[in-house]
């Protein structure tokens, strides 16, 4: 998937950006499955903190680019506002 200046979250969008990391690289299988990268994301679950994307992207002068193995990257979850709902307060466990 190519991300144009539309997907980009708007002030709409409730968003969190996550640090990752390029785990691996993985070969095409065939013709029709493209080449994917696996990003291990900072802050998640131990078993589920591992995301797989085609390594397919486009730079700012709109030319085809991939990740690389090692690179530092950064993964942002964003949704609509009427896709979330108010997070309840903590309770304090120091009040009594």
């Amino acid at each position: 998937m190519t991300k144009t200046k539309d997907d980009s979250p708007s002030e709409e969008k409730a968003s969190v950006t996550l640090p990752g990391t390029v785990e691996k690289i993985i070969p095409a299988v065939g013709h029709h499955e493209p080449e994917k990268a696996q990003i291990a994301v900072d802050g998640t679950d131990e078993l589920y903190g591992e995301i797989r994307i085609d390594n397919t992207l486009q730079d700012e002068a709109g030319n085809k680019v991939k990740l690389k193995r090692g690179a530092e990257v950064e993964v942002t979850i964003a949704a609509d506002s009427e896709a979330t709902t108010k997070k309840q307060p903590e309770p304090n466990p120091d009040s009594k």
